[in-house]
């Protein structure tokens, strides 16, 4: 049975329980600020109006099991983008914490977080809605009253963000249709399962059509937010907050997520996906055949007969080509030394990281690096613009004929 009470209005009764919980559990207090810095002004408590010379004003709504390295991360670029010093006063940057009843919403890391209010019945105030989504992405209702608003803000022209899972919203409200979409390659599959017609890639931190922008979230939330800013705010507003958060620089949106996959939404064997899920994990720290196996609740055999039949190949030539593709990633973007790589990509030493390389590639993890030029991320020239990804972004999928 599908839930509801994560999203929908509130009963007298939910809605003591709910307040009840919300102080017994660790909070993140995200008071309201005046322009002039005076927290006990209610300039901002009745109203979602921006405050009048803010360049950029958005509206988070936080979704049920929010993701808080997302929320916060996004967050905290616009306070310090909007002030100078880090005093966070919303001078040159608005924004409004809410939720669809006005009451806390609980992330997934257990930490409520309280709201500046409820959803306001003018969306037009934000140049943005950003809606945050977590775990609560397997729940697929969605309470008509958000499914309303979100449409109404979208009739008036107001851009949305998706941020990690709050894209799965944004598409159960009819609001991203056949365009492409960034999500976290941990809900790939979740996402292209449930949205068919749309187009959803990890090859990007973040992806423009527009009036939508979606986003991978974790700190690739913090990218998005440095986009807005540089967009609205100008460079020089961004590299004031990279200072402060002590960034090495901004990403690009064209940086693909920091994780290697592979592409089985041709496979139906739902063994061989739960078990490719599983491995992709833990590729750090490789798993066993037996502990795969347990994952998937078979024998190995019976484990080993499935990919054979899918794939063409074992569970564990599946595993050796997941990491040695992952290194071969991390040796493209990344400057870290060839052992570090190897450990990361679950080797005992950079030693039979390059002999395993070489006889997959045919040539050595430096004869590698040399050849593609490793790829270090930093701060954008200050003529630079920040990259627009627009319609016809690619997906460079790892076909299973890779994994041979």
């Amino acid at each position: 049975m599908q839930s509801r009470h994560t999203y929908g209005k509130t009963t007298a009764q939910e809605t003591s329980k709910k307040k009840k919980h919300a102080s017994a559990v660790p909070h993140l207090l995200v008071p309201d600020v005046s322009p002039m810095g005076d927290d006990s002004s209610d300039a901002m408590h009745d109203t979602a109006e921006p405050i009048a010379k803010a360049k950029l004003s958005i509206g988070l709504v936080l979704l049920h099991q929010f993701t808080l390295a997302a929320f916060a991360g996004l967050v905290d670029v616009l306070r310090l983008a909007a002030d100078h010093g880090g005093r966070s006063r919303q001078i040159d940057v608005h924004w409004r914490v809410m939720s669809m009843d006005g009451l806390p919403r609980e992330s997934s890391a257990g930490v409520a977080v309280n709201v500046d209010g409820a959803l306001p019945d003018d969306p037009a105030a934000f140049d943005y809605i950003a809606m945050c989504g977590g775990n609560d992405y397997p729940n697929t209702y969605l309470p008509p009253p958000l499914r309303d608003w979100l449409q109404l803000a979208s009739s008036k022209h107001v851009r949305m963000l998706g941020i990690c899972t709050g894209t799965f919203t944004l598409a159960q409200a009819g609001l991203i249709g056949s365009r492409t979409v960034c999500v976290h390659w941990n809900v790939l599959d979740a996402f292209r399962s449930r949205f068919a017609q749309t187009k959803a890639v990890v090859d990007h931190l973040f992806v423009d059509e527009g009036d939508l922008i979606t986003c991978a979230g974790s700190t690739a939330a913090i990218d998005l937010g440095l986009y807005l800013v540089t967009r609205h705010c100008g460079q020089a507003k961004a590299q004031q907050v990279v200072r402060h958060m002590m960034l090495q620089g901004i990403r690009p949106a064209k940086l693909p997520q920091a994780h290697f996959y592979a592409d089985l939404s041709h496979i139906t064997d739902i063994r061989v996906r739960q078990a490719a899920h599983f491995i992709e994990q833990r590729i750090d720290n490789p798993p066993t055949l037996d502990a795969i196996a347990r994952y998937v609740n078979v024998g190995r055999r019976q484990l080993e007969r499935a990919f054979h039949e899918a794939l063409g190949i074992s569970p564990m030539s599946f595993l050796r080509g997941m990491r040695l593709d992952y290194g071969r990633w991390q040796l493209r973007h990344d400057s870290r030394s060839i052992t570090d790589i190897a450990l990361e990509c679950g080797f005992s030493d950079g030693a039979h990281f390059s002999r395993d390389f070489r006889a997959r590639y045919g040539v050595s993890p430096r004869e590698f690096r040399r050849q593609a030029g490793a790829q270090t991320v930093g701060v954008y020239a200050d003529d630079a613009e920040v990259p627009n990804v627009r319609n016809g972004v690619a997906c460079q999928l790892a076909s299973a004929s890779s994994l041979l």
